[in-house]
């Protein structure tokens, strides 16, 4: 035993405690009392088991934690709206609600606080506990999905030097600070060098759920800047949950190896190499699986929840921090292009609406500054947060300057950011408490200099991103977001291909050479998971196997999966494939004659009616071996629906390739008087049509597209249409609808069906649901 550590073990054989209720055994959580039960009498195994049940907390600490939560949520989401009002994240808002709630304010005003509010019981704290560190693994979940991984390895080297200066400079204003403190507030004081060693950890520490919902608030998350920050703070904090477990084995007496370091580091790399290897090959297994074979309404949000869960019961039982293996979960299903964006929604909003508010309100209700007040430890509380703050910024600001080769305000923006230490840092001082390294005034000092720098980050962000300009490519790459926020086009992500077995060999004609060449256009731009389905008997199934095989081949780079369904109802398992999460559904209609009553065709007229995702049904009566769409034609009207189709064009375009708008404005040759009285509207609509193709003719610089608007007056806009098809030896028309499953009978319009009949070159029909 070490010197000034009191035995508070009692004596080597003494029973854990365990109570009696109507004959039945109940361990005090955490003991092992049935341990030692059984080693002391091994026959009674099967009446101990028959003894031992599972209780729930008491009626009164189940009736506090509602309570606890209900006013919690309430007040973090109220403070954080104030924040918003006044120009400040929401996560300010958020913290000072449980300062406020805390001890330190209503706490000590209104004793009723401390039994309500405040946890009373051990019990109550544990409850409140669980809950907080459900908002923590959620928000670092959010983080996780929305980190680019391509973009932090282009700011690599940033990252690495302001984790490197983040880390040096504040380990050794840490131990140095530790050297000086008072003796008053070490735990124990033969223990001066364990205690400098902590305080060199807990400096180097960053709050990564704090910062992630600064970051949030503040629309910075998907900036370069935002991303190169998130990385830093995960480099640092990685480090520094090694470090604090080499002290944890310091304060419990252990010896220190560098086997011992080293084992530490590399169960770090282990766990992260295994992630990022077999790990996401299982949780692209589990996605697929989930989706293609399950069938309940939220199987998908269950899976990113259970991996969640299971990532962070990993970490845990590695000795790292639980909310390290949500984030890392939340990278891998961010780079799962089947992962449909209503699932990312429902995530993010309930950690966002819900448990982070309740995370940070925790931590607030921890700080007590009524405990220091008293001169000397107010000057030593000021001291802390000076040297944290300094600290953290310069060798931020050195590493990102030296190594990183960061402007001036970039590099001080990593430092304000990285200096949030939040609840992390009050993960750490608990451990520090509990570990006996730490008086109760020291830990107080440490929590309120983990909150004071949360609260500082904000402001110090908002002020130093005045003057940090984001670069030429950033700002496109940002613009580009921007243009296809709530797009469907940019968001198509998973493809569904139908096809029918057909005896071309191995050259590919028609509907199947043009379904194809869009998939391969739309692929330039989004990493797309691509499915070709065939239905057919159980005689033709191999050799439609070998076909669908052969036309997933074409899409090189992507993910392919072929299928091949036994059935005679092709409809039925076309639309229930197509309700899988697919973003979109690509038909080809081929048919010279359609027969009377149907569009297309009819199966394919009911796919496009019944469609649960947008369909895209190409058409065309003939089509060149080499055909490419180099000269598109698109005719708008101003609606969103046009609009998707103008986005589609330039997905479909690329270098050498030309993209025509056009705009019919309707006037027939009737009555003078008529037209006079109408004047005001033809003109407010040539108005408005030049506006559209200005618009598009913009979207299309933007995408690096010659794009060439126009705007015609015709009674008869689909004749114009047709006529500048041909004048301009268009490849393909886009036309857009915006159908909603309705009458028996597919219908787009007149106008839509005169163009189908008599278009020049093939017609793409895009149906957004």
């Amino acid at each position: 035993m070490r010197p000034g550590r009191k035995n508070t073990q009692g004596p080597r054989n003494r029973l854990p405690r365990a109570f009696f209720v109507q004959g039945k055994i109940f361990a005090i959580p955490g003991s092992s009392c049935i341990i030692h039960l059984l080693s002391a009498s091994p026959r009674n195994f099967p009446r101990i088991l028959d003894m031992v049940v599972f209780t729930a907390a008491s009626h009164h600490d189940v009736l506090m934690l509602l309570l606890q939560i209900s006013v919690l949520l309430f007040s973090a989401r109220a403070l954080g709206e104030v924040a918003q009002r006044l120009g400040q994240p929401s996560v300010v808002g958020e913290i000072m609600a449980g300062i406020l709630l805390g001890p330190s304010v209503l706490g000590s005003l209104f004793p009723f606080f401390q039994g309500s509010i405040i946890p009373g019981t051990p019990v109550q704290g544990y409850l409140l506990e669980v809950v907080s560190m459900l908002g923590a693994m959620f928000l670092l979940l959010v983080t996780g999905l929305e980190t680019d991984i391509h973009l932090i390895r282009r700011h690599a080297r940033t990252a690495f030097g302001a984790a490197a200066g983040g880390l040096l400079v504040p380990l050794v204003c840490g131990y140095f600070l530790g050297q000086v403190l008072p003796t008053e507030l070490l735990a124990d004081e033969n223990q001066r060098f364990v205690f400098s060693l902590f305080m060199a950890t807990a400096m180097s520490i960053s709050a990564i759920p704090v910062i992630s919902k600064v970051l949030i608030d503040m629309r910075l998350i998907r900036r370069d800047i935002g991303q190169t920050i998130i990385a830093a703070a995960m480099i640092d904090d990685t480090v520094g949950w090694v470090l604090l477990s080499i002290v944890a084995g310091l304060a419990a007496g252990h010896s220190v190896t560098a086997m011992s370091v080293a084992g530490s580091a590399g169960m770090v790399f282990a766990f992260m190499f295994f992630s990022f290897t077999a790990g996401r090959y299982l949780v692209k297994k589990a996605l697929d699986f989930t989706q293609d074979e399950l069938v309940s309404r939220e199987r998908l949000l269950t899976l990113v929840v259970v991996l969640t869960f299971a990532w962070a019961a990993l970490t845990q039982t590695l000795k790292l921090e639980p909310v390290l293996g949500a984030f890392v979960m939340g990278i891998l299903f961010g780079q799962m292009p089947r992962l449909p964006h209503q699932v990312r929604e429902t995530v993010e909003s309930i950690a966002l609406g819900v448990f982070a508010p309740i995370f940070f309100a925790v931590a607030g209700l921890k700080v007590d500054i009524l405990r220091l007040l008293h001169p000397q430890l107010l000057l030593i509380t000021l001291s802390v947060i000076l040297v944290a703050t300094f600290a953290k910024v310069a060798g931020t600001y050195a590493g990102s300057r030296l190594i990183g080769k960061s402007g001036h305000w970039t590099a001080l923006c990593f430092g304000a950011a990285l200096n949030a230490r939040g609840a992390m840092e009050i993960i750490v001082a608990t451990i520090g408490l509990s570990l006996g390294i730490l008086s109760p005034e020291m830990f107080s000092i440490i929590v309120v200099m983990a909150m004071v720098t949360s609260l500082i980050a904000p402001t110090a962000l908002r002020w130093i991103l005045a003057h940090v300009k984001p670069e030429e490519e950033e700002s496109k790459r940002l613009r580009h977001e921007e243009l296809t926020s709530g797009s469907p086009i940019a968001a198509i992500h998973r493809v569904l291909l139908p096809m029918r077995l057909r005896d071309t060999g191995e050259k590919l004609e028609g509907m199947q050479l043009m379904k194809v060449r869009i998939v391969e256009k739309i692929a330039r731009r989004n990493k797309l998971s691509i499915t070709t389905l065939s239905v057919a008997d159980k005689e033709k199934k191999d050799k439609t196997q070998k076909y669908i095989d052969r036309i997933g081949g074409n899409f090189r780079g992507q993910e392919v999966v072929n299928k091949v369904v036994e059935s005679s109802d092709p409809l039925r398992m076309i639309l229930d494939e197509a309700a899988k999460f697919y973003h979109l559904l690509i038909l080809g209609a081929s048919v010279e004659k359609p027969e009377a009553g149907s569009l297309f065709s009819p199966i394919i007229d009911d796919l496009v009616r019944m469609s649960p995702c947008p369909t895209l049904v190409v058409h065309a009566r003939q089509l060149p071996e080499d055909w490419q769409p180099r000269r598109i034609l698109v005719p708008t009207n101003g609606s969103v629906a046009s609009r998707r189709a103008a986005e589609l064009a330039f997905y479909l375009a690329d270098a050498g390739t030309k993209v025509n708008f056009l705009y019919v404005v309707a006037r027939s040759g009737g009555d003078i008087q008529e037209e006079i009285l109408h004047e005001e509207v033809f003109d407010r609509q040539l108005k408005t049509g030049h506006q559209v193709v200005a618009e598009l003719e913009e979207l299309g610089h933007f995408y690096k597209i010659p794009a060439f608007g126009e705007v015609r007056v015709s009674p008869n806009p689909e004749h114009e249409i047709i006529n500048m098809a041909l004048s301009r030896s268009a490849d393909l028309i886009i036309l857009s609808t915006d159908l909603r499953p309705a009458s028996e009978r597919l219908f787009l319009g007149p106008r839509v069906e005169r163009i189908l009949r008599n278009a020049p070159c093939p017609v793409a029909v895009l149906n957004v649901v």
